[in-house]
């Protein structure tokens, strides 16, 4: 499932590295929350209308990496779904978890500000096709079928969607869900595998995951698919629950950007390598995940 994206290092890219975040100007008002941050590996996300000359200009001399492909000027802007702990969630005002945190660092590496649009999660890649936003980072699995809608950076994440079930329940492994009533999140991977492998009348779809865990809870429903991660928040904080041992599926993540735009994937997968070997991608990642 994964794809990797080759970035090749072009003369011109050369030449504009020295500039801050370009891109032509675009209409980005909306009736969405609206989050501009810039994040810390050490600390939340925090609030900021510009960044500094020194942060661009440290970012430009990294070398291949700028703010081509953008569609405004000096901001990328990030579609997610902050309902997906750890990955994005809301404290307070900020949205924060690893794929914010990642996605302020990335941009700094850009030159740019981090503007992040928190809208549901069948939205995020209508929302990047569309123009409106530069790319779209919610815990998003590669899938062919969402290949036929936009291109994916290379891996930033492992992942494996789970069954969450009642204590008492006689389901034990995903043989058991034949005929069953399954929550999910509408437009997850979790809502693809489980209508692909039990049929669409078998399956409850919820806009967030902690509604479909709530049915669950209240009997409504017989389990629930979901990500690994954000399963182990809803399952602690909802007694009663539990955690099958067996996966079921496994999967990566990547950030989605508009079909063709290859001067922001190139840029983003570049970004990508360079906070995989300088190691700030695992600090990310344990910051919010520890071993079990």
């Amino acid at each position: 499932m994964k794809k990797k994206i080759i970035s090749m290092i072009m003369m011109t890219v050369m030449a504009t590295s020295l500039m801050a975040c370009g891109g032509t100007a675009s209409d980005t008002a909306k009736s969405k929350t609206v989050t501009e941050a810039t994040t810390g590996v050490s600390g939340q996300t925090t609030a900021t209308t510009e960044q500094t000359a020194d942060t661009a200009a440290s970012a430009a001399v990294s070398g291949s990496i700028n703010g081509d492909g953008v569609g405004t000027a000096g901001t990328l802007i990030m579609a997610t779904n902050a309902e997906f702990p750890p990955y994005e969630y809301h404290e307070g005002d900020s949205i924060v978890g690893i794929d914010a945190e990642i996605a302020a660092a990335i941009s700094e590496k850009m030159g740019c500000k981090l503007q992040i649009e928190d809208i549901a999660f069948d939205s995020v890649i209508p929302e990047v096709t569309s123009g409106k936003a530069d790319m779209g980072m919610a815990g998003m699995t590669v899938t062919e079928e969402r290949k036929q809608s936009v291109d994916f950076s290379d891996t930033y994440a492992e992942a494996s969607q789970v069954i969450i079930v009642k204590d008492d329940s006689a389901i034990a492994s995903p043989d058991d869900l034949k005929d069953k009533i399954i929550g999910v999140q509408t437009g997850t991977t979790g809502d693809i595998y489980a209508t692909d492998d039990f049929g669409d009348k078998n399956v409850e779809r919820y806009n967030k995951g902690m509604e479909a865990v709530q049915a669950l809870s209240q009997g409504k429903i017989d389990a629930v698919i979901i990500d690994r991660e954000p399963a182990k928040v809803f399952v602690k904080e909802n007694t009663g629950l539990k955690i099958l041992d067996e996966a079921y599926t496994t999967e990566q993540y990547a950030i989605a950007v508009a079909k063709g735009n290859t001067k922001l994937l190139n840029n983003i997968n570049a970004a990508l390598a360079e906070l995989k070997a300088d190691g700030t991608l695992d600090k990310i990642v344990s910051k919010y995940i520890t071993a079990e």
